[in-house]
């Protein structure tokens, strides 16, 4: 069983790589535009927070390495995220974006682990951190929900991408038989839901799909509005990631 669950937490590694770097076209644009134009930087805030503290988890709780290591790669690439972020943000968008980094990602992480470490200990503590970084998580797989209720209302999947919305539902999954192999609750519920959110996006394209709205050609001149659209789209509902969704 131990080797069962060394296996399938590698193969949730992998998929939560995927992941986490699923926004690096999003970067590549900003970075050659040299302008976040109207991209949000709150979905990566909040997977930089999400990270966190199943990385804190992951540390504390016996066994739980795997845990630890996808989501410290996934705090790396947050910060490297939140970085372009706030180099090519316009001023005001600058300022917000540091005020939520040093809020959420500085100030509320730095409490938790103040709390947790010098007020709780043994299961208390890991029920505790295991709890913030479930409830995130699955507001952050939830994130899409205004995606779905759009494709519903348009019949149309052309603002839900598929791949994204694949990747869910993989990472979901494994990660929720992962939870069952090695019996975690936190795991097991939080990708639970990701799982079930995951698998009714692919429900909805399978409807969906061959609608002429999903397919149709655009017209020229709307072609860059569109594109835009699109990768404006795919940032906000990673996560809070639609594209960055962790563990």
């Amino acid at each position: 069983m131990a080797t069962l669950s060394f296996f399938v937490g590698v193969i949730g590694n992998i998929i939560s790589v995927l992941l986490f770097l699923s926004p690096l076209g999003t970067f590549c644009r900003i970075v050659k535009h040299r302008t976040t134009e109207e991209f949000e930087s709150f979905p990566y805030i909040c997977t930089l927070l999400n990270s966190s503290l199943w990385t804190y988890y992951g540390v504390t709780k016996p066994g739980s390495l795997l845990v630890a290591t996808v989501n410290s790669f996934g705090v790396v690439v947050e910060i490297v995220f939140i970085s372009l972020f706030l180099v090519f943000a316009p001023p005001r968008i600058r300022a917000k974006t540091a005020t939520l980094v040093a809020v959420l990602n500085v100030g509320f992480l730095a409490g938790v682990m103040l709390i947790t470490g010098f007020l709780l200990h043994g299961d208390t503590k890991i029920d505790v951190i295991g709890f913030l970084a479930a409830g995130l998580n699955i507001v952050m797989y939830a994130s899409p929900l205004a995606a779905m209720k759009r494709v519903v209302s348009t019949k149309s999947v052309e603002y839900m991408p598929f791949l994204l919305s694949f990747f869910v539902f993989l990472n979901g999954g494994i990660w929720t038989f992962y939870a069952v192999l090695v019996k975690d609750v936190f795991l097991g519920v939080s990708n639970g839901a990701g799982f079930i959110l995951g698998t009714a996006q692919l429900v909805l394209y399978a409807i969906y799909m061959r609608n002429p709205k999903s397919s149709s050609k655009k017209m020229p001149e709307d072609s860059e509005d569109h594109e835009s659209q699109h990768e404006h789209l795919l940032p906000s509902s990673s996560t809070c990631v639609q594209e960055n969704i962790t563990i």
